[in-house]
């Protein structure tokens, strides 16, 4: 099935409810894009967007969509054949690497520690149908789990950053479910991005058990800003109580009954 965002799709919400996705006009860390084919969206995630982070060291990540996987791997193997691993390279080229994606992955394909203007990145690229799809209907679960987490949006060409709110809607919805009657900001924030971690099995011993922890204290404000209009909007309607939010301690209610 195919999924076609409108242009008309803006429409749909005010201009107060956009989603809240951490974006800025900053430059784009090491200006990776300008050695790579054109792109329709692309996000930068991870531990580079806490606030004091200033280690250049550290890899930058990014998630990319574009309209089709296999003709963009087949022009960037033209122009970054060592991004990729060389047996794929060798092998079978764009189509192993878009295969491997669909039928082993998650639709993302990921070329990491690549090299530009002195800093490491590591970009996965997905085909724009299936961004789209898991945003709207959760079914893998991969990257609309990662967009319901702070990141900083440098192309977005088909308006995904308001179709995201969506997701957020849902995560908001969500994670009141796994959480007590009275709650606090926080708390809210640890649940929906612990999320997309239930049930991955690198939890149990590969990733830090206080990852979620680590992730909301560390980006508590951009977790705030992102998620603002959407309590509010539930507020209004009465599905959550507040009280003054942007404080990790200022607490949520809900009725359970």
């Amino acid at each position: 099935m195919s999924y076609v965002v409108s242009r008309d799709f803006s429409m749909c919400f005010d201009v107060a409810f956009r989603v809240r996705m951490h974006s800025e006009n900053k430059d784009d860390p090491g200006s990776l894009l300008e050695c790579l084919p054109p792109i329709d969206f692309c996000c930068i995630y991870g531990s580079t967007l806490h606030p004091n982070n200033h280690e250049k060291s550290k890899m930058v990540d990014y998630i990319m969509g574009v309209s089709d996987p296999l003709q963009w791997h087949n022009e960037n193997l033209k122009m970054n054949k060592d991004h990729y691993a060389s047996w794929m390279a060798h092998l079978g080229g764009a189509k192993l690497v878009t295969q491997v994606a669909d039928k082993v992955g998650v639709g993302v394909h990921f070329n990491p520690f690549v090299t530009y203007t002195g800093r490491l990145f590591k970009y996965g690229v997905v085909r724009m149908n299936d961004l789209v799809e898991d945003i709207l209907q959760w079914k893998k679960f991969y990257l609309s789990g990662r967009l319901q987490k702070p990141v900083r949006v440098v192309v977005d060409n088909l308006d995904i950053n308001n179709l995201n709110y969506v997701n957020l809607r849902a995560a908001v919805s969500a994670a009141p479910f796994l959480l007590p009657a009275k709650f606090t900001e926080a708390n809210l924030y640890a649940k929906i991005c612990s999320l997309s971690y239930m049930g991955d099995v690198r939890m149990l011993f590969a990733e830090d058990r206080n990852k979620v922890k680590t992730i909301v204290t560390g980006q508590f404000d951009l977790f705030a800003s992102m998620y603002k209009q959407t309590l509010e909007g539930y507020a209004a309607k009465d599905v959550l109580k507040l009280s003054s939010l942007k404080r990790p301690s200022a607490p949520i209610s809900q009725d359970q009954e």
